[in-house]
């Protein structure tokens, strides 16, 4: 091997993969995803036992002979965070690759009228879990010397849209964190990438930000401008199974959006 040579990447047929966030929307249609790709080993993430086994469900109809776990356990903690890894690292035999989706119980709200108590556990819930799991999961993969992050941000760690001062400054960690560790460890041949969507057609995020108020006029203008249309879960995890891929070999460190057409960003 070269200098910058590194081994190959694993094909999806030798990975495993573990979905944290992965009983609804982005993370479950990866999972599936993932799994119609041949990953033989699959774990998912949440914190509804009931919603866990019946997306355990969905991700094994997509392919029979993938072996899948559903963990219940809550990434927003240092301990959780720990937990997870643990038990994906022991029951997947390794993690090959690492998709991280986060949510919190908050909606688009102007700065001036959010509490600010609540700031911190908005940030909190948003930023930190992809980082406490990547911190957990990359010294595993640097022996090993490859592996695949890929983490969910949002368009707003782009574009300052009203209404999410805090949710955008969340989501912007993220991204900053991706590229950055990106950079930090390529040389052991792990990739660091991000998916930033802006509206997601049918997840629960989704629908919780437009059924009223503030946000719900603020994001009917914005599904205006998505002239491809609104993307689906679906769209995000076709990505998001490429990325993980060896297909996507070269790419790292990028914060790709998948909007419709909302913004060019």
């Amino acid at each position: 091997m070269g200098t910058h040579e590194i081994a190959p990447p694993k094909e999806l047929k030798d990975s495993s993969g573990l979905i944290v966030g992965g009983t609804a929307g982005i993370g479950l249609a990866t999972a599936v995803g993932l799994a119609q790709a041949g990953a033989p080993r699959i774990m998912i993430v949440g914190r509804n036992p009931e919603r866990g086994q019946i997306a355990a469900e969905r991700i094994s109809s997509a392919n029979s002979s993938c072996e899948v776990t559903f963990l219940s356990a809550d990434a927003t903690t240092v301990d959780g965070a720990a937990h997870i890894a643990s038990e994906a690292e022991r029951i997947l035999d390794g993690v090959d690759i690492l998709v991280s989706t986060s949510a919190a119980d908050t909606r688009p709200e102007l700065c001036a009228n959010i509490p600010t108590a609540d700031i911190a556990r908005i940030f909190n819930q948003l930023a930190l879990p992809c980082m406490y799991l990547a911190s957990e999961i990359v010294p595993h993969m640097t022996v090993r010397k490859g592996g695949v992050i890929i983490n969910v941000a949002s368009d707003a760690a782009k574009t300052a849209t009203p209404g999410e001062s805090v949710i955008g400054a969340a989501k912007a960690a993220i991204v900053m964190f991706t590229r950055t560790l990106a950079i930090e460890a390529k040389r052991s041949g792990i990739r660091v990438n991000a998916l930033t969507p802006s509206l997601v057609a049918g997840t629960g995020s989704t629908e919780r930000i437009t059924s009223d108020g503030f946000s719900a006029s603020l994001f009917a203008k914005a599904a205006q401008q998505a002239h491809l249309g609104v993307p689906e879960s679906e769209d995000l995890a076709a990505l998001a199974v490429f990325l993980a891929s060896p297909a996507a070999r070269r790419l790292t460190g990028q914060a790709i959006s998948v909007n419709g057409g909302i913004s060019a960003a």
